[in-house]
């Protein structure tokens, strides 16, 4: 799992990462809700890019309940209630 943070840190070395809250190994879906399908899990302690936020489906998580959420790459989306980005509303663009 080094290799896979690692590499999340080295592809957004140039764009703002944010915290994935502690203790969470993160599912990262195809899309931006619970009923996509669950394309990788992110190790502990990662940092993520977000480069434009959907909304989607309702999740309560450890930073509150929103239907936000963060793609985090292609095809890679993570609720926005496990991600701190110091904010409830949106802080990206939405995505088209």
């Amino acid at each position: 799992m080094v290799e896979e943070s690692a590499e999340l840190t080295a592809a957004s070395a140039d764009v703002t990462t944010y915290p994935v809250a502690p203790g969470v190994r993160l599912n990262v879906r195809s899309g931006p809700g619970t009923s996509y399908q669950i394309v990788k899990v992110l190790p502990y302690n990662v940092r993520v890019p977000i480069y434009c936020q959907s909304p989607g489906t309702k999740v309560s998580g450890y930073y509150g309940t929103t239907n936000i959420w963060d793609n985090i790459g292609p095809g890679q989306f993570v609720s926005d209630a496990y991600v701190n980005t110091g904010s409830d509303g949106y802080i990206a663009p939405r995505c088209a």
